[in-house]
């Protein structure tokens, strides 16, 4: 099939965006789709439009964090979190201790309740960005943790304060011109719809399901979401994409982004932490086992040897609930200028790629 992949390639370097949405290759996709009783049709193709938008950004403790803004979630999230626990003294409590994870999961919990509830594709809703992105909303949400307590998520709603009114691919690649880019695109499920157009090597996505079919009940990725996302004519569905690159400086010193789902925000996040907080290098950084919130349903997900067995029974006194790992994250993470951020280059070497070992794929190369 990769022979017909590049020839639909070569068409798109022939002929630009019209080398896809049109000509042949269009064509081909709107048959496949209608073969199998879908809704494409020539003008949907016509009438898509890229957008440039502004991305997310954000502080953490010295850093400068840029990632995806709505329709995508990640960036969002990511700096909710990041706000969150800020105000904790994460490196002094201590690698995956229990005070540091429950802060962690909390901030999660919290930060998902927005996700869910408020953002979608800003062409159709208002995504409340400066109160979600605000330090003092963090400190709201922090004053709402109980330090010693798991939240209970049923509990945690919008509208009660402080919470007022993966079949995805990722790369990441820096240079020696200080250029860095992050992408995440994505099919949604295994291989998206299933279906390849005929004689393109194009897959079809299945991204429907990234909207909210129905209020109240989960989608593939056990996300329980409001009216915020919709599903409106012209509209698109509400990604979890993190792309994300980390600057100090002006400069970029971390590009960081995976695959997965709705816990691509949370892999992206504790592969910062790690970074940031625990000085890790980034293989290190990516290898650790990680550990998942999304508010609903209740229980977190625990990758193996994520917490050992006195620290889990420890959560578990203050409220935890803790289910089995989801699928693996696939991470692809750059640091620029050290093996780990703010230490000392090894030799000439200035750029350290880290592919993360859980899908046994992909490749990191540095120079």
């Amino acid at each position: 099939m990769q022979h017909e992949l590049a020839e639909t390639l070569r068409e798109i370097s022939k002929r630009g965006t019209d080398g896809f949405y049109k000509g042949w290759v269009g064509a081909a996709i709107v048959a496949s789709s209608q073969a199998g009783k879908g809704l494409l049709t020539q003008e949907d193709l016509d009438n898509y439009k890229v957008r440039e938008l502004a991305p997310v950004e954000c502080d953490y403790r010295g850093y400068h964090v840029v990632s995806a803004p709505p329709p995508s979630s990640g960036g969002v999230v990511i700096c909710e979190v990041l706000n969150i626990l800020e105000g904790y003294p994460l490196k002094e409590l201590g690698y995956h201790s229990a005070q540091a994870v429950h802060y962690q999961i909390e901030a999660m919990r919290h930060a998902y309740v927005d996700r869910n509830s408020y953002l979608g594709d800003p062409d159709f809703v208002k995504n409340p960005l400066e109160r979600l992105l605000d330090k003092n909303y963090a400190a709201k949400i922090r004053a709402a943790i109980d330090p010693a307590k798991a939240g209970v998520s049923k509990d945690i709603k919008p509208g009660v304060p402080p919470h007022e009114g993966s079949n995805t691919t990722h790369y990441s690649i820096a240079d020696k011109d200080g250029n860095a880019v992050s992408v995440t695109y994505t099919l949604n499920d295994w291989f998206g719809a299933k279906v390849t157009a005929a004689k393109t090597g194009v897959l079809l996505n299945d991204e429907m399901d990234d909207f909210t079919a129905k209020v109240g009940v989960p989608n593939l990725y056990g996300l329980v979401q409001g009216e915020a996302n919709a599903i409106v004519p012209g509209k698109r569905p509400l990604s979890s994409m993190s792309p994300t690159i980390v600057t100090k400086d002006g400069k970029p010193v971390m590009v960081v982004g995976t695959p997965g789902g709705s816990r691509i925000i949370t892999a992206v996040l504790l592969t910062m932490i790690n970074a940031i907080d625990y000085g890790m290098n980034a293989q290190e950084a990516i290898d650790m086992p990680r550990f998942h919130q999304q508010w609903l349903p209740e229980a977190t997900n625990l990758e193996d040897y994520t917490l050992s067995p006195d620290t889990r029974k420890m959560l578990e006194g203050m409220g935890h609930k803790f289910g089995p790992p989801q699928p693996a994250n696939h991470l692809a993470v750059i640091v620029v200028g050290a093996p780990s951020l703010g230490g000392e280059p090894v030799g000439n070497n200035r750029f350290y790629g880290a592919n993360d070992p859980r899908r046994n794929s992909g490749l990191a190369a540095g120079y």
